[in-house]
């Protein structure tokens, strides 16, 4: 089995990190808490005026590989990795200068090596051929009909979403019976 894995939000904390660097560079803003967050795309969480603030942040140097791991999601990974194979699938931002290197480093940095090579970047992840996808975004489509079903990493912000299975680092066994 083909496992596609998706990296922002599932395995390297986008939330918390973005949220504790906004709180320490606009301390006097108004922020929203993960828990009340309810869009995929988080600048669509705040005013208009306060958007490029978080814009500037994720698009800078330095951001994605501050990242800290969303907890039990490596020890989970090579587990997996065991078992399966395993895959890392990201799609990076448009604005790419500081994303793409940094999803590499972050990458070696936590996991190594062997992992750098199971790093796929896509604006496309439909394109991408496996047998599960677990990734935050409540609706992953493309050009194509994927080969993938889409097992949802349970965020507060795709509570909404029924009609898919959906798992987090604590239950992922039972859900993917591996």
């Amino acid at each position: 089995m083909i496992i596609l894995v998706d990296m922002d939000g599932v395995i390297a904390d986008f939330e918390t990190g973005l949220l504790n660097r906004f709180k320490e560079t606009h301390p006097d803003k108004q922020y929203v808490p993960l828990e009340k967050r309810t869009n995929f795309y988080v600048d669509e969480d705040y005013p208009e005026e306060m958007r490029n603030l978080l814009r500037e942040i994720y698009r800078g140097k330095g951001f994605y590989f501050s990242l800290p791991p969303v907890p039990g999601s490596l020890e989970v990974l090579t587990e997996l990795q065991s078992q399966e194979e395993v895959f890392i699938c990201t799609s990076p931002l448009s604005i790419y200068e500081h994303c793409v290197p940094e999803k590499y480093q972050w990458v070696d940095h936590y996991l190594g090596k062997s992992w750098v090579r199971r790093l796929i970047l896509t604006k496309d992840k439909t394109v991408v051929r496996g047998d599960i996808l677990i990734d935050d975004r409540p609706e992953v489509t493309g050009i194509t009909s994927p080969s993938w079903e889409h097992v949802l990493y349970s965020q507060p912000y795709n509570q909404q979403v029924s009609s898919k299975r959906r798992l987090t680092w604590q239950d992922w066994r039972e859900v993917l019976k591996c």
